[in-house]
């Protein structure tokens, strides 16, 4: 994860996949990639169960830094995405374009500064956004945006395949004992203090 930050940084898009169990780590590997993204606009998108059934919500929290920009997106694009996110009435929008309105969002964004989008609990995310969002992942080429999801298994094995993955798992029993062994001497150590 310290990579794909240094590699955005560098001018080059990033996508990584964090999966694992749920209560493994996820969420607090990803409030540290935000922490240690200086220089980096730094987006959220948090699956939340009961918003799985409100199409484009999650997309919308990705997108709302970046929707000043909403007007200089080519018309097709431009119309699509209002329409998804209800700020203009219409037919439901073509998913194709809405993609494309979003890559298109974050790529002019990270022209002034490097973008990192980050999800949490993906697979609570509603279907259209995830699908959106995939495709964005999938598309990116050049451009300094590096896109994070954090998936939490098994629910969420079939989300986002074939993108690169980071699995996590939990610590075998030495570790395990080192770290409460620590955890236990940093507590200690402070009320002798």
């Amino acid at each position: 994860l310290d990579n794909l930050l240094a590699g955005v940084r560098a001018g080059g898009s990033r996508v990584m996949v964090v999966r694992g169990e749920a209560g493994i780590g996820k969420s607090v590997l990803l409030e540290y990639v935000a922490a240690q993204a200086s220089r980096v606009q730094v987006t959220w998108a948090r699956g939340v169960e009961a918003d799985m059934e409100l199409p484009y919500a999650s997309l919308h929290q990705a997108c709302a830094p970046f929707l000043d920009g909403v007007e200089e997106l080519p018309q097709p694009q431009r119309d699509a995405l209002r329409v998804a996110f209800g700020t203009a009435v219409g037919d439901p929008p073509d998913r194709f374009l809405v993609g494309l309105a979003v890559l298109t969002l974050l790529t002019r964004a990270s022209e002034t500064q490097p973008v990192l989008v980050l999800v949490d609990d993906a697979q609570w995310l509603d279907q259209v956004s995830l699908q959106t969002l995939e495709f964005v992942a999938r598309r990116l080429l050049a451009e300094p945006v590096a896109m994070v999801f954090a998936v939490r298994d098994p629910e969420g094995q079939s989300a986002l395949a074939g993108l690169p993955a980071l699995q996590l798992k939990g610590l075998d029993a030495a570790s395990a004992g080192e770290l409460l062994e620590g955890a236990v001497g940093g507590r200690l150590e402070e009320r002798v203090r």
